[in-house]
């Protein structure tokens, strides 16, 4: 059982297929509700993320944490559109799963 947040600083995240997505460098935490809202990645794989870019895995798809940390859930690629005109922002092209 983990005590502290810190602890998961530097373990591996592995996908429910078992492809390293990358390593934990942060954690997010909301203040407010006392709780873990993600673990953040400065780079990861780029198997699995287009660029390598820094990504913000939400806490709800973990699946487990010991040695490592296996998601639940994580898109088969992540690849950036380019910005359109209207938002000016980038969307993902894979979208998360329905909240359970």
């Amino acid at each position: 059982m983990l005590v502290e947040a810190t602890e998961l600083l530097g373990r591996q995240i592995y996908t429910a297929d078992g492809r390293l997505l990358g390593d934990v460098d942060n954690v997010v935490v909301d203040v407010d509700g006392a709780k873990v809202d993600g673990l953040f990645l400065s780079e990861a794989s780029p198997v699995l993320v287009e660029d390598p870019r820094p990504v913000n895995v939400p806490y709800r798809w973990v699946a487990a944490v010991n040695d490592v940390v296996l998601l639940k859930y994580f898109p088969r690629r992540v690849s950036l559109k380019k910005a359109s005109a209207r938002t000016g922002r980038a969307p993902a092209e894979a979208e998360a799963p329905p909240a359970q």
